[in-house]
C-alpha cells in the first residue's frame, strides 16, 4: 500500500498517517513486524487515553461542566477505537479497495479531458484532507499548548498536566511530571491521528469513484465519435449503417458496461466496509457538536476550553461535510449515467441483431442507473448532503435542551 510515490498531496498525506497508525499492507516479514508493533502502540495510546478520561469522569462526578468535558473527550476517543476495530476486521477488503483505487483510479489511462476531471477531483480531496488534518492537529495542540504555557515560571508543586490522572503519585514532581506529560502528549496526538486518517481515506475513495462515474458518462456519450474515426468520407450515412460501425459501437459499449459494473461493485464493497463507521460517526456528530457549542458559549468557561472546542467544532463540521458531500457526489454521478448512456448512437443504428442488442442493453443500464450507488449508515438511511442539515438540526436541538437544563 505504497502511496508515497504519487504526486497527489491528499493521498500522500493520508498514506503517511495510516502507516503511522499501523493499518497498512506489509510486503515482507520485517514490514509485518513493524506494522504489528505500530498497531499495538496505537491501541495502547487510545486505551490509555480512554482510561484517563473514564477515571476523570468517575472522580469528577457531580461537577456538571467537568463531566460534560470528560464525556466529550470520551466520545472523541471512542470513535478512533471503533474505526480501528472495524477496519481491522475488514482489513483484507480495505486493502483490496486501496489497491484497486491506486491501480484503476490514480494511475488509470486517461485522455486530456479526463485528466482535467481527475485533477479537479484531486484538488477537492486536497482541500478536504488538508483542512480536516489542520483542524484536528490544531485541536491536539490546543490540548497540549496551554498547560505548557501555564507551567512557565511555576515551581514543581504547582505544575499542571493536560489531563487529570487521579493517581496517588507525586505527578507534579520531577521526573514523574515530565514522563506523564510526554505520555499524555503522545496519546492525544495518536488519538487525533487515528481520528482523521481513516475519514480522509473514505473521502478520497468516495470522490474518486464519483469522478470515475463522470468519466464513464463522457465515454458513453462519446460513442458517437467512433463515426469520425472511420474512413473519412462525406456520406456518413453509409458508415452508420455499416456492420463495422455497429460491431465497433457494440463492442465499446460492452466495455463501458463492464466499467459500470466494476464501479457498482466497488461502491458495494465500500458500503460493506465503512457502513458501521458511518453510522457511528453520524450518531456521535450531533452530541459532539452540541457539547462543543455548550463549552464555547459557557459564560464562565476558560479561554483554553473555548480554544479546544472551537478547533474541535471546526474539525467536526469539516468531517461531516466530507462524509455527506462525497457520498452525495456518488449518488448524483451514478444516477447521471442514465442520461449519458441515452446520448449514445442507439437512435442511428439499424434494427438488425446488433442494433437490437445494444438497445436492450441500454435499457438495462438506464434501469440500473435509476437505483443510485450510495453509502448508508448500516442500512438505516442513505448518507447525502441532506444528512448534513439533519445532523446540524439535531445538534442545535440537543444544545437548546442542554442550555435550558443548565439555566433552570
Amino acid at each position: 500500500m505504497n502511496f508515497l510515490k504519487t504526486d497527489d498531496l491528499s493521498v500522500s498525506l493520508t498514506s503517511i498517517f495510516v502507516k503511522m497508525v499501523g493499518l497498512w499492507k506489509a510486503t515482507n516479514q520485517s514490514e509485518r513486524r513493524i506494522r504489528n508493533i505500530t498497531l499495538m502502540y496505537t491501541l495502547f495510546a487510545i486505551l490509555f487515553a480512554l482510561w484517563v478520561e473514564i477515571r476523570d469522569l468517575y472522580y469528577s462526578w457531580g461537577d456538571f461542566d467537568t463531566c460534560l468535558f470528560s464525556i466529550c473527550n470520551l466520545l472523541t476517543i471512542i470513535m478512533p477505537l471503533l474505526k480501528l476495530f472495524v477496519l481491522f476486521v475488514h482489513k483484507d477488503d480495505f486493502f483490496r479497495l486501496v489497491a484497486y483505487t491506486k491501480q484503476k483510479f490514480l494511475y488509470g489511462a486517461y485522455n486530456n479531458d479526463e485528466r482535467k476531471i481527475v485533477f479537479e477531483c484531486k484538488r477537492q480531496c486536497s482541500y478536504f484532507v488538508c483542512f480536516l488534518t489542520f483542524s484536528t492537529l490544531a485541536t491536539v495542540v490546543s490540548y497540549i499548548a496551554p498547560p505548557i504555557v501555564a507551567n512557565i515560571g511555576r515551581n514543581e508543586s504547582d505544575r499542571v498536566l493536560p489531563f487529570n490522572m487521579w493517581l496517588d503519585l507525586p505527578l507534579a514532581m520531577t521526573p514523574y511530571f515530565e514522563i506523564t506529560f510526554i505520555i499524555q502528549t503522545l496519546a492525544v496526538y495518536h488519538v487525533g491521528l487515528s481520528y482523521c486518517c481513516f475519514d480522509n481515506f473514505l473521502c478520497i475513495m468516495n470522490l474518486h469513484v464519483a469522478t470515475q462515474f463522470r468519466i464513464l458518462q463522457r465515454r458513453l456519450a462519446s460513442i458517437n465519435d467512433l463515426m469520425n474515426e472511420e474512413t473519412p468520407v462525406k456520406d456518413k450515412t453509409s458508415i452508420m449503417n455499416s456492420t463495422r460501425f455497429e460491431d465497433k459501437s457494440y463492442h465499446v459499449f460492452k466495455c463501458y458496461i463492464r466499467e459500470h459494473q466494476a464501479l457498482i461493485a466497488y461502491c458495494e464493497k465500500l458500503e460493506e466496509v465503512f457502513n458501521t463507521i458511518v453510522l457511528g460517526q453520524l450518531l456521535m456528530f450531533s452530541m459532539l457538536m452540541c457539547l462543543d457549542g455548550y463549552h464555547i458559549l459557557l459564560p464562565d468557561g476558560s479561554f483554553n476550553k473555548r480554544l479546544i472546542f472551537t478547533c474541535h467544532l471546526s474539525a467536526c463540521l469539516c468531517q461531516l461535510l466530507m462524509f455527506t458531500y462525497s457520498c452525495d457526489c456518488i449518488i448524483k454521478e451514478s444516477m447521471s449515467t442514465a442520461e449519458a448512456v441515452y446520448s449514445g448512437p442507439w437512435a442511428i443504428l439499424s434494427m438488425n441483431t446488433r442494433g437490437k442488442m445494444m438497445r436492450k442493453d441500454l435499457i438495462l443500464v438506464i434501469m440500473r442507473s435509476s437505483v443510485p450507488c450510495c453509502l448508508t449508515a448500516k442500512g438505516f438511511f442513505i448518507v447525502s448532503l441532506e444528512t448534513y442539515t439533519k445532523v446540524l438540526s439535531t445538534a442545535v436541538s440537543y444544545f437548546t435542551l442542554l442550555r435550558k437544563r443548565t439555566e433552570s
